[in-house]
């Protein structure tokens, strides 16, 4: 069988580390960049070192940026009251897609795993807590995942702030909108259940 020239190989193990490329998808993408125009190539991956280069986390409250503050915690429209704690800087993506939040934020940078070895000291949880020293602050909504790693974070995140005298909630978890009962198990109904609010 004939096999790939070496640099095509080596393009298609770089692509495959990237998250939600499998080896398939890699080898498709490896063989339309070599046979692509040059100048539309050196155009992509112009525009990743770019990326890459000019891209940081907010040093205020971690989100990605190209300068700093970034421009959500330079908003001064936004409730500046109201801190949306998330896992990472992507998680503020899908939050604002959705068009119903217009606090502030702030990235843990993972969550609390002593398997995998990632303690509270690992987390950007000083850096939440110099921001609530500030005053000024008084919710505080825990938007985590419900995996064991995820619970187990929020549970200690309420426990600690609970002495800074801010008001700590967690997002509801449920159903998704447009699925039925059946499509959801058993922890997602408890969850939807539980989350359940008065209709006005």
């Amino acid at each position: 069988m004939h096999s790939l020239p070496e640099p095509i190989t080596a393009l298609i193990s770089a692509l495959n580390k990237l998250p939600a490329i499998g080896p398939r998808s890699a080898e498709r993408l490896a063989l339309h960049l070599v046979q692509a125009e040059a100048a539309s190539v050196r155009q992509l991956a112009d525009s990743i070192l770019t990326a890459r280069e000019r891209i940081q986390a907010c040093q205020t409250c971690g989100a990605l940026t190209e300068r700093q503050p970034c421009s959500i915690c330079d908003d001064p429209r936004r409730d500046s009251s109201l801190i949306c704690l998330v896992e990472q800087p992507v998680d503020i993506i899908s939050i604002e897609k959705s068009g119903s939040y217009n606090g502030k934020f702030h990235v843990l940078g993972g969550k609390i795993s002593p398997l995998n070895g990632v303690e509270p000291e690992d987390l950007r949880i000083g850096e939440l807590e110099a921001r609530l020293s500030k005053g000024a602050i008084r919710e505080i909504i825990i938007a985590l995942g419900t995996d064991v790693e995820g619970d187990a974070t929020s549970f200690y995140l309420a426990k600690r702030l609970s002495t800074k005298g801010v008001k700590t909630s967690r997002i509801a978890h449920g159903l998704p909108a447009g699925s039925g009962l059946e499509f959801a198990d058993e922890l997602t109904l408890s969850r939807a259940l539980e989350g359940r609010r008065e209709i006005h």
